[in-house]
């Protein structure tokens, strides 16, 4: 039996979360391997056709990550993601995505000890919920 490995995609601001994670590299904090981070300027300019992608391409989860509040660069970009965020909950629910594949966290650029412990909670929470599929399968496999 094989353990399933999800795969996620990380948006990460420029300013904070990337820079967590290039600390995190520096200085050896192993997080799991199944995300790959894509660098935005802000988390703000995650769209949810952006995260909508994600599932589309085949990520099991989507994170996205930014400034803490009140320390965006773009002054109030990390509040507009936080509006969107809940809006894209609601819309993924309506789809049959279970809210848990997608999560929003605000990590600082000291905080690669953060980052770690949000990517091994959010593998395990999505190896929990198995891998996406897509609504009509999920249709056809209550038949």
């Amino acid at each position: 039996m094989s353990t399933f490995n999800p795969r996620i995609v990380g948006f990460v601001c420029r300013w904070c979360s990337s820079a967590g994670a290039d600390l995190a590299g520096t200085s050896r904090v192993k997080y799991p391997p199944n995300i790959t981070l894509v660098k935005v300027m802000c988390s703000g300019r995650v769209d949810a056709q952006h995260v909508m992608q994600a599932f589309r391409s085949g990520a099991d989860g989507v994170l996205v990550s930014g400034c803490h509040p009140g320390d965006c660069h773009y002054i109030k970009g990390n509040y507009s993601m936080l509006r969107r965020y809940h809006l894209l909950k609601r819309m993924l629910k309506q789809m049959g995505i279970e809210e848990g594949r997608l999560r929003l966290e605000w990590i600082s650029a000291t905080e690669a000890d953060k980052l770690k412990e949000v990517v091994e909670q959010m593998v395990e929470t999505i190896r929990g919920l198995g891998p996406l599929k897509p609504a009509r399968e999920k249709a056809h496999a209550k038949v």
